[in-house]
């Protein structure tokens, strides 16, 4: 992973992290937006300019990649990229979890 992506990417937003984990299975952008809110029992709602601008984004990046469009909607998967990013997110907020129970027990 060069150093501009891990610069970008980590930390990663809320909007990041939750395109790349939803991404994990083939989505269009209104897909994405659907499955986050869900997801977060609506507590998190993705805008449409906010993911599909961060779709872009993370295409060019090479994050993600178009899979296949089908009545004019884009369909999006993780790469392999896309993956160690997000699996150093995961690993970054479970550390950060653990510290704070760790403290807890003190």
């Amino acid at each position: 992973m060069n150093k501009r992506i891990r610069r970008f990417y980590a930390p990663m937003t809320e909007t990041s992290f939750y395109i790349l984990f939803a991404l994990q299975d083939e989505m269009h952008g209104y897909s994405i937006m659907q499955y986050v809110k869900e997801l977060t029992s609506g507590e998190i709602i993705l805008g449409a300019g906010t993911v599909y601008t961060s779709l872009s984004k993370m295409e060019k990046d090479g994050l993600i990649t178009l899979v296949k469009s089908e009545n004019n909607r884009k369909i999006y998967k993780i790469t392999d990229l896309g993956n160690k990013v997000l699996d150093l997110e995961i690993r970054r907020i479970e550390r950060l979890y653990r510290n704070t129970r760790t403290r807890e027990e003190r």
